[in-house]
């Protein structure tokens, strides 16, 4: 009984450093850039640049590797998920349309199979096989 409360910090921690890790990824890579460009022909590009999109995906998969190398395959999905959800929703927040939950949802969506993808392969990879050693 008294392992209990370490047991239940070293499963909530990789949720809560992969959470911790996304929501500062977005602010680094996403979080200051908040116009649209306008291009010479009047269409209207942004307001993210695709290596500011690239950035946040190599980082956040820094961080999902870590969580799942360690076997915490289920803490990397739900904490990236949920600090890209969370930091998305604060982002897009002030829009004055109310269409933001719509952008919001879908990377709920995309990140969660994303992670879950990356994470069991990343998982699969790391797993020693169970093949006997040559004699």
């Amino acid at each position: 009984m008294r392992n209990r409360p370490l047991r239940t910090v070293s499963h909530v921690l990789p949720t809560l450093v992969t959470a911790g890790v996304s929501m500062a990824a977005w602010a680094a890579w996403l979080g200051w850039d908040q116009h649209y460009d306008v291009q010479p022909d009047g269409t209207s590009t942004g307001p993210y640049e695709a290596w500011q999109v690239i950035g946040l995906v190599v980082t956040l998969l820094v961080a999902v590797y870590w969580a799942a190398s360690r076997r915490h395959g289920g803490p990397a999905v739900l904490g990236t998920t949920t600090g890209l959800t969370l930091a998305a929703f604060l982002d897009w927040s002030d829009d004055s349309t109310g269409q933001f939950m719509v952008g919001v949802m879908m990377v709920m969506m995309g990140s969660l199979a994303a992670t879950a993808l990356v994470t069991n392969v990343i998982t699969s990879v790391r797993r020693p096989s169970a093949q006997t050693p040559p004699a």
